[in-house]
């Protein structure tokens, strides 16, 4: 792994959370490489042979130097859990950091025990916020709640490969909310569950699946596929709750119930680019506010934080010089068309993440020649997380079919 500057806020051990708790928080909380390297990525045969990773908290630690390899290649996996249907494996896998580098990731993948695995789809799920604590990964506290991975995934014999995000389990700052950090882990995961040698092939289909903060990495994932994982064959992308467009919902989350979403954004971006430099516009107050939170999980910090305003905590607001709002635009969707058709749902009464950015989402998407549905739910942020997902899975489930996807560009006024 690369060398990078300290981190702004360092962690300190603190105990797991009880997985109730952690499902109550899922849902409270639903709110480039070269051609060269590109080239050697469609060859990648499944691994027979993944070691096992090591006990405990211990897995989550990487080798360092990681081992050679490619992105989505696992580093390790040990079984995390098993049913009379489904075995899960916890893996540890490369992928690359929104500025291209290295990293290990860590996730879970699911893998059914009847039907034809081999060529079983693959949906890679994109997590809803959770925390910044690395003791809030979905894998350590079993995020496996219908809100977060539909039940009618594993029903359908569907491989459910779960990414836990770059820096969340595993070694430094969780890059919350940057979009091109969150498709590498997304896309990764699933090569992962393939290159494992207990469940799909390289041929299967693949699918993408999140709500808010996992809408994102979703539908990150859906657009980047084409350039950074182009052999994997993507049939669809169900997204709800995104937050599109970066600069929109940082205003939006300003003095609102949400702020701490805000600050958590501010931490990832900060960790993701190391330029931006959080750290020099923060007052006392902020770098007490910041270094208390970086260790919590969701509840925590939105109890803390609701209402606040990012004055309260800077000298100057980050969010408004050039090189953040050049980061904020860069990681915001829509500079091209996914590839594969993209389901897209919003509540429209949305009080976290707003509505208008994301349906001018569906618009862009549709003037450059995407394949959009998109549907606007009667619900507020927490209950969107179900309001979509009937339509979502229906509509993974017919890519999966072979059935013609269809859109409402038409509605779209693009």
């Amino acid at each position: 792994m690369t060398q990078r500057r300290a981190p702004l806020f360092r962690r300190t051990a603190r105990p797991s959370r009880r997985p109730h708790a952690r499902r109550l928080a899922a849902v409270l909380a639903t709110t480039a490489l070269t051609a060269a390297t590109l080239a050697g990525l469609s060859a990648a045969p499944a691994s027979a042979a993944v070691p096992e990773g090591p006990a405990g908290d211990a897995f989550y630690t990487p080798p360092n130097p990681l081992p050679p390899g490619r992105p989505g290649d696992p580093i390790w996996k040990r079984t995390l859990s098993a049913t009379s249907t489904t075995t899960t494996y916890l893996v540890l896998y490369r992928s690359t950091t929104a500025t291209g580098a290295p990293t290990a990731v860590s996730g879970t993948v699911a893998v059914p025990k009847s039907g034809n695995v081999a060529t079983a789809p693959v949906i890679g799920v994109a997590p809803p916020t959770t925390g910044l604590g690395d003791q809030c990964a979905a894998s350590k506290e079993g995020l496996v709640s219908d809100v977060s991975v539909p039940a009618a995934f594993g029903q359908r014999g569907y491989v459910v490969a779960t990414t836990d995000y770059e820096g969340l389990g595993t070694p430094g700052i969780h890059t919350y909310v940057v979009g091109r950090s969150e498709a590498h882990a997304v896309l990764d995961v699933v090569r992962a569950a393939q290159r494992l040698g207990v469940g799909p092939t390289a041929a299967a289909p693949v699918g993408f699946y999140g709500y808010s903060q996992g809408g994102g990495g979703a539908a990150w994932a859906g657009q980047e596929a084409a350039t950074y994982a182009p052999e994997l064959n993507v049939k669809g992308t169900a997204a709800g709750g995104i937050p599109a467009d970066m600069i929109a919902v940082g205003q939006a989350l300003d003095g609102g119930l949400g702020f701490g979403f805000l600050a958590a954004a501010a931490a990832g971006f900060d960790a993701a680019y190391p330029e931006l430099n959080l750290d020099a516009y923060l007052n006392a107050t902020g770098r007490q506010v910041f270094a208390d939170n970086v260790d919590k999980c969701v509840t925590d910090v939105i109890a803390q934080l609701a209402f606040h305003r990012i004055a309260e905590y800077t000298t100057s607001d980050p969010m408004l010089r050039p090189d953040w709002q050049a980061r904020l635009r860069e990681n915001s969707l829509g500079a091209v068309a996914p590839r594969a058709p993209i389901f897209i749902w919003h509540g429209l009464f949305d009080e976290i993440l707003p509505y208008g950015q994301d349906a001018a989402l569906w618009r862009t998407y549709c003037r450059k020649g995407g394949r959009v549905t998109f549907q606007a739910t009667f619900d507020e942020h927490v209950t969107g997380a179900l309001g979509g997902q009937a339509g979502a899975v229906q509509f993974l489930a017919d890519r999966f079919a072979g059935k013609p996807a269809s859109d409402n560009c038409w509605l779209s006024g693009a």
